[in-house]
């Protein structure tokens, strides 16, 4: 099993949410977050800042924003990973800085509470 974390824009949540759902995986835990890019902020202005320094604090400006961000969680079989990440790709790709990250993380074991049906069995 592994969880699929995407980190998406949260002007794209109903078409992600329509594309999994269409793709056979209608359930996932969804999330407000903040975050921005690396690219979006000089690091060595970053480090002067988290220093105190004032001049780095001032150059920060509006560039060292948090943008809010929609957080999906998605625990699928092995198997239906490709077919998961594609379809928030196909969805949430732009091509502009922002679009957001996939991670893909193993998952050691999971238990319906209700059932107590555990693994696979758990998440299908």
């Amino acid at each position: 099993m592994k969880e699929i974390m995407a980190i998406i824009r949260m002007n794209k949540m109903n078409q992600t949410k329509k594309v999994l759902a269409d793709s056979g995986m209608p359930a996932f835990v969804a999330r407000e977050g903040y975050g921005r890019g690396k690219g979006l902020v000089n690091q060595a202005v970053l480090e002067g800042a988290a220093a105190g320094n004032e001049e780095a604090i001032a150059l920060l400006g509006t560039k060292g924003r948090l943008y809010p961000k929609r957080i999906l969680s998605i625990v699928v079989p092995d198997a239906e990973v490709g077919k998961v990440v594609d379809a928030i790709l196909s969805v949430n790709k732009t091509g502009q800085a922002g679009d957001g990250k996939i991670f893909v993380l193993p998952v050691t074991d999971s238990i319906r509470v209700r059932t107590g049906e555990d693994g696979d069995a758990a998440i299908i």
